[in-house]
C-alpha cells in the first residue's frame, strides 16, 4: 500500500486501489504511513464488566458436534501467499487430497481467506493454533511457526467458544462472552485500546458492553456482536469497512496519507437504503443476528432475514450492482425484490455467499481472476437441490459439505485445499470431491491455500472412509 496516493475520482486511482487489495504480498508489508496520528484513547480496564456465563441454550449453538480433522492444501505455512521460497526454512509437499491430521477430536475450528494459521477448539473448549506465526497471531507469545496444533497456554483457564482469524490477528471468544485478541495491531485491529505493533499473547479486548456472541475478522480489521443485537468494529478503517460512514483517511503531510485507526470497538450506528432514485433512507431499529467478513468487507444479516453489506466494492462483492464502497452498512435490494429471506452469510476475499430461506445458494462478486463477476447475487444453479451444512471461503477457493458429500471449486491458482487429487488441481465449478462421498462433515473451514474439515466419526460409514485416509505427519 503505497503511501502516495492518487485522489479519488480518476481511474488510474481506483486501479491502484484494486491491486493494492488483491496482492497478498503487498498486503503483507507493513508499510503503512502511520506518523502524526492521534494518540489512543485511554483504557479503562478496571471497569470491565464481570464475567458471566452466556445462556445454556446460546451456548449449544456453538457446538458443531465432535469431529476429528482432515487437511489439504499447502502446509508450508511460511510459503503461503508467497511467490517465491526465499527465507523459507521448511518445505513440505503440498496435500493434495484431505489427510488425517492430529488424532484429537474437535468441536470448531476457524481461519480466513488470507490467513496461514488456524485455530481449533477441542471437546474441552480449549483454543489450539497452528500455522504462521510471524506477528505472534498464534497466540504462544513468541513469533516461531508451529506445526502442530498448540494450546494456548494464555487461555487454559477459558472455555473458548469461538474464534477468527484475520490475514495476522486472531480473536477468542469464551462462554462469559468475552473477547480476547493477539497478532498484529498495527491498525488497532486487536482493539485492545492501543497501536501496539503487535499483541503476543491473547489480551482482552477493550470493550465494556453487552457480553459478545460473535467475532469476525477482517484482513486488518474485526467485528464483534453482542448479545442485543449491536455490531462493534474497530482496526483499519479503509474504504469504509467499519461501517462508521468515514473510510478514516487523513494527510500528514501534503504527499503522506494515514487512517484515524479504531483502536477500540465501536458501535456500527447506521444502516441504511438507497431507492431507485439514489435517496438514502435510514433504516430503525436493526437487530444484526449474523455476520462475515472478507477481506475488506462485511455482509450482515438482521433479525428480519434482511442482508446488508458495506467496505470494499469492487467486482460487485457487496451486492449493490455498482462498484462503490460503501461507508456504513446498505441494505442488499435483491433479496427483497425477490421476496426472500437471507439465512446465512459466508465471505471470501472477493465474493460474497448467501443461503436462502428455500436453501438456494447465492454468489456475488467474483471466486476468480478472469471473466465476469456477479454484480448483483446470483443463484449457484449446480448446488441447487443441495441441502448446505457448512462453507468454507478461501482466496479463491469454495468448499461446501452438503448431503454427506463435499463440494469444492477454485480457479487455479489452486494448492490442493480442494481435495480434488493431484491430476485436478483447480476447477472453475463446483464439483463434487468423490473421495469424500458419503462421509458426514459438520464444519469446513478454509484459509488462503489450505482447507479443514471436521469429520463425524460416530457415523460408522464416516469413520471407516476416516480411517482408510492418509496420515499428514509433522
Amino acid at each position: 500500500m503505497s503511501s502516495k496516493r492518487k485522489p479519488d475520482g480518476t481511474k488510474k486511482a481506483v486501479k491502484k486501489r484494486k491491486n493494492s487489495e488483491s496482492n497478498y504480498d503487498s498486503d503483507l508489508s507493513d508499510e503503512y504511513p502511520r506518523a502524526g496520528e492521534p494518540s489512543a484513547r485511554e483504557v479503562v480496564v478496571e471497569e470491565l464488566r464481570p464475567m458471566e456465563k452466556l445462556p445454556e441454550e446460546l451456548l449449544a449453538v456453538y457446538d458443531k458436534g465432535p469431529g476429528k480433522l482432515l487437511i489439504a492444501g499447502m502446509v508450508s505455512w511460511e510459503m503461503t501467499g508467497k511467490r517465491d521460497s526465499k527465507g523459507v526454512t521448511k518445505i513440505r509437499p503440498n496435500l493434495f487430497t484431505f489427510h488425517r491430521f492430529t488424532s484429537e477430536t474437535y468441536r470448531s475450528m476457524a481461519s480466513f481467506c488470507s490467513a496461514a494459521h488456524s485455530v481449533l477448539i477441542d471437546e474441552n473448549w480449549k483454543a489450539f493454533t497452528f500455522g504462521r506465526n510471524q506477528l505472534s497471531q498464534l497466540g504462544h507469545g513468541d513469533t516461531t511457526t508451529y506445526e502442530k496444533p498448540t494450546q494456548v497456554a494464555d487461555l487454559a483457564d477459558f472455555n473458548v467458544i469461538q474464534a477468527a482469524c484475520g490475514r495476522n490477528h486472531t480473536l477468542f471468544l469464551t462462554d462469559t462472552g468475552t473477547v480476547y485478541a493477539c497478532g498484529d495491531n498495527k491498525s488497532g485491529q486487536c482493539g485492545v485500546g492501543n497501536k501496539l505493533p503487535t499483541i503476543t499473547s491473547p489480551t482482552r479486548i477493550s470493550y465494556n458492553g453487552p457480553p459478545i456472541i460473535k467475532v469476525g475478522c477482517g484482513a486488518e480489521f474485526s467485528v464483534i456482536l453482542d448479545i442485543k443485537g449491536n455490531l462493534h468494529t474497530f482496526g483499519l478503517p479503509e474504504y469504509g469497512q467499519l461501517g462508521h460512514n468515514t473510510d478514516g483517511r487523513y494527510f500528514v503531510t501534503s504527499t503522506k496519507m494515514s487512517f484515524h485507526f479504531e483502536t477500540q470497538p465501536r458501535k456500527v450506528l447506521v444502516y441504511m437504503e438507497k431507492n431507485k432514485e439514489g435517496h438514502v433512507l435510514p433504516i430503525e431499529n436493526v437487530n444484526i443476528i449474523d455476520f462475515a467478513c472478507g477481506n475488506n468487507h462485511t455482509v450482515a444479516i438482521d433479525s428480519k432475514n434482511r442482508a446488508y453489506s458495506w467496505g470494499f466494492g469492487g467486482i460487485g462483492r457487496l451486492g449493490h450492482a455498482e462498484q462503490k464502497d460503501e461507508m456504513v452498512p446498505r441494505l442488499i435490494k435483491f433479496f427483497d425484490t425477490q421476496n426472500r429471506k437471507v439465512m446465512r452469510v459466508f465471505c471470501g476475499s472477493s465474493y460474497s455467499l448467501a443461503i436462502s430461506d428455500i436453501g438456494s445458494l447465492y454468489l456475488f462478486g467474483q471466486n476468480k481472476k478472469t471473466g465476469e463477476a456477479n454484480m448483483y447475487p446470483k443463484p449457484v444453479q449446480d448446488l441447487a437441490g443441495w441441502n448446505i451444512t457448512s462453507i468454507g471461503t478461501g482466496y479463491t477457493s469454495i468448499v461446501i459439505s452438503a448431503d454427506d458429500s463435499l463440494i469444492a471449486w477454485g480457479a487455479s491458482p489452486t494448492y490442493g485445499e480442494l481435495g480434488l487429487g493431484d491430476l485436478q488441481k483447480s476447477s472453475s465449478t463446483p464439483k463434487e470431491v468423490t473421495r469424500m462421498e458419503g462421509m458426514k462433515i459438520p464444519m469446513v473451514a478454509l484459509g488462503y491455500s489450505h482447507s479443514m474439515l471436521l469429520v463425524n466419526t460416530e457415523h460408522e460409514k464416516s469413520k471407516e472412509k476416516y480411517d482408510n485416509l492418509p496420515e499428514f505427519v509433522v
